[in-house]
Parts: structure tokens; sequence; C-alpha cells
């Protein structure tokens, strides 16, 4: 079980958002909610009995190239330490795969289950891209529905702040294979 340390607020170009963190890495990044008190009660609710305090040197690297992505989308958050002591090996396979996604490329979830071996996981792996614990680290923004189509975001604002997302970075459907390694 994660032993989270302390969790933070901090302001992005869409709000406020929220890390946790403890001597495993990352334990959990939340995109902004409607308001800094939405997004300190859930993580109050997701962190319980943790207490809000200001980052470390490391966490606070993050939370500079998070709000750098949510303000410019340019950044490269693949090499963030994550705890994964939480996540599910499938969900963990499935946001490894997320993590190789750069900025500004977009997959579907059946490219994502093709990877893992089979077109049949697709909405498995939406249902894990839905339980993400590290949006946008693990940018599961970046997967789409066949065709480029926008399907639920479990983020606040749902598909509205996927669009955003993937508008901020300048995003296009799909990408060339040779432009990431999967």
């Amino acid at each position: 079980m994660a032993q989270i340390q302390g969790f933070a607020l901090f302001d992005t170009a869409l709000g406020w958002a929220g890390i946790a963190w403890g001597e495993a890495g990352i334990a959990r990044v939340q995109l902004p909610d409607a308001s800094a008190a939405d997004t300190r009660a859930r993580m109050q609710r997701l962190c319980v009995g943790v207490p809000e305090r200001e980052p470390p040197p490391e966490v606070q690297a993050v939370v500079d190239g998070v709000t750098r992505l949510l303000a410019e989308g340019s950044g490269d958050l693949s090499q963030v330490r994550l705890d994964w002591s939480e996540v599910p090996d499938f969900h963990r396979r499935v946001y490894e795969i997320a993590l190789a996604i750069p900025p500004g490329c977009t997959l579907s979830y059946g490219d994502i289950a093709m990877r893992l071996g089979d077109v049949a996981l697709s909405r498995a792996v939406g249902q894990a891209l839905g339980r993400n614990p590290f949006a946008p680290v693990v940018p599961c923004h970046r997967v789409l529905g066949a065709g480029g189509k926008m399907t639920g975001f479990s983020a606040s604002g749902g598909v509205t702040t996927k669009q955003r997302m993937l508008l901020i970075e300048n995003a296009r459907l799909g990408c060339e294979p040779d432009l990431f390694d999967l």
C-alpha cells in the first residue's frame, strides 16, 4: 500500500490541480475540478489523513512540468517516478503505453489494445484509463475512440476538458510509428 507523505494544490491554465507523493514516487495527480476547494476536497478524500504541504523539489519539478503541459502543451513527463504500488498489473501496462505518447500525438483505445496483444481489450483499456490516478502525467487525454472519436473522459469537465487539453497540445490524430516507440 502506498505511503503518501503529503499533497499540494497548484494553479494551472485549466484551474487548480492536485498532486500527492510518497517515498515511492508520485502517488496521484488530480486534474482540476470546478474550483480549488473542490480539488482540495477530492485530494482529502483520496489521501485520508495526509497533510497538505509544500512539495519537495523533486515533486515541484513534476508540478512545473504539469503546469507547462497544461499551458503550452509541451514537456516530457514520461520519466516521472510514479508509485505503482496500488495500480493493478493490466492498468500499469496500459499506462506505460500511454506514457510513451508524446504531446501532440494520439492513439486509439484499439491501438493500445493491439499493443497489448488483443484488440478485444479495447474496452478494458478504456476502463483502465478511466481509473488513471496520474493524469495528465499518464496522458489518458491522448487516447481516443476509433476514428478519433472523443469518448468519455473522467476528469472534471469530461470530453470538453479532453478536447481543451488536446487543443493546447495542437494534437493530431495518430502519429507516424517512427515518432515514438511503443
